[in-house]
């Protein structure tokens, strides 16, 4: 047998020697006959304190709590390698469980996996919802904002609980955001003998515990004053924290269509001052990533307000100025320059960093600026965009077209 690299390489002909089994609240009576033997063959048994008090000891197997921080108990797994181990989980491993840490390290040929039904899918099944029209999140170890671009009118949200407290914060903050006439139902302990369920208005909840073990089930009612994100870039400059150094909502939508931000991609923002176009660009796919640069700490602050309002408190703020503050940075599939553009070396060292296929997108509101951009389309190619964007605004007794300052756009692809 020969053992698989631990990035997850492969397994080169590797046999299955660690076994997922997924639990639910029934414990071992919901068990397929696969996953109840591997769990009674098993040399050891990981799982959490609850895990393991849903199924029996059996007579000289090793079983073990998990540490913290979790990550501690790769190791230990890693060093059984080649023995029978189980690892217990709730519901479905890969869906916001164990499975997908341990996918990271290990080859998929060395895992055999037995899911038992997701806390979603059996929440759905009791509310009688679509799941597939459900937004699924989880709140496990999670900030409460990632809540806030999917709350709409009308909007279907299931939340996985990170404890018996989670149900009312979530009620507070969607009262705070204009959605308290939204129903919340929480569902405890599904699947097993103490499941109850409690329904109510988020602005009635108070502050009411649940059962640690809860997953909540949001009916989204809008109220006038209500906050939605909208779901498309170009989202106005009021919504945003910013001191006037902010991309203007018509460019910015230009800009992001130039990004064309795709799934799992990671953006640089150079310059970003109020982080609206890393932050768009991190509304676009749940799984974007974005890192903002800025030298001015004021304007951090404001990023930071930003991300926490529109719901991506994982936006990394790097105070700093391009080209050395982006020193050890991860490599990124898109890179636009909002600020900074005159700085000797920048384009360059933003043009090294990128991948072929990789995008960059510079703006520009002065005349060196310009020049910049309009050296860097001779020598590298790309296309160069004027825009040139009129409001409307009160002229005495009526109104008159007021413009904004004409925007310079230069967008290139990595051949």
């Amino acid at each position: 047998m020969t053992e698989a690299a631990n990035d997850g390489s492969p397994g080169q002909g590797e046999q299955p020697w660690l076994t997922l089994v997924g639990l639910g609240e029934d414990g071992l009576e919901g068990l397929t006959p696969g996953a109840r033997s591997a769990l009674e063959t098993a040399e050891t048994v990981f799982g959490g304190d609850r895990h393991l008090a849903l199924v029996p000891e059996v007579p000289g197997q090793e079983r073990l709590a998990w540490p913290s921080p979790l990550t501690d108990a790769l190791t230990w797994i890693e060093a059984r390698r080649g023995r029978p181990v189980c690892v217990l989980a709730s519901g479905d491993p890969f869906w916001y469980g164990i499975g997908a840490t341990l996918a990271r390290r290990l080859p998929p040929e060395a895992m055999t996996v037995h899911p038992a039904p997701s806390a979603f899918s059996l929440a759905a099944a009791r509310m009688g919802w679509t799941l597939q029209e459900v937004r699924c999140l989880s709140l496990t170890g999670r900030a409460l904002e990632r809540v806030h671009p999917w709350l709409h009118d009308g909007a279907r949200i299931l939340v996985l609980s990170w404890d018996g407290t989670t149900p009312a914060s979530l009620a507070e903050r969607l009262t705070e955001r204009g959605f308290g006439s939204s129903t919340l139902t929480v569902l405890e302990r599904m699947g097993g003998p103490g499941e109850q369920h409690r329904e109510a208005l988020a602005d009635e909840w108070g502050g009411a515990e649940a059962a640690d073990l809860n997953t909540i089930a949001v009916t989204c009612r809008a109220e006038p004053d209500a906050r939605p994100v909208a779901r498309t870039p170009g989202r106005p400059e009021g919504d945003f924290h910013h001191d006037g150094q902010i991309t203007k909502a018509e460019v910015r939508a230009v800009t992001l269509a130039h990004l064309a931000p795709g799934t799992g991609d990671l953006l640089w923002d150079i310059g970003a001052g109020s982080g609206a176009v890393g932050l768009e660009w991190m509304l676009a796919d749940p799984a974007n990533r974005a890192v903002a640069v800025e030298p001015r700490p004021e304007r951090i602050a404001n990023i930071a307000a930003n991300a926490g309002d529109f719901g991506v408190p994982d936006l990394q703020c790097v105070e700093g100025q391009a080209p050395e503050a982006l020193d050890g940075l991860p490599a990124p599939d898109a890179i636009f320059i909002g600020g900074g553009l005159t700085t000797p070396g920048l384009v360059d060292r933003c043009r090294a960093s990128l991948s072929p296929g990789g995008r960059l997108v510079a703006n520009s509101v002065t005349v060196e600026g310009d020049a910049v951009l309009a050296e860097a389309q001779q020598l590298l190619g790309g296309r160069l965009t004027r825009l040139a964007v009129e409001r409307a605004q009160p002229l005495g007794g009526f109104s008159g077209w007021s413009p904004l300052r004409p925007v310079t756009v230069w967008s290139w692809v990595m051949p």
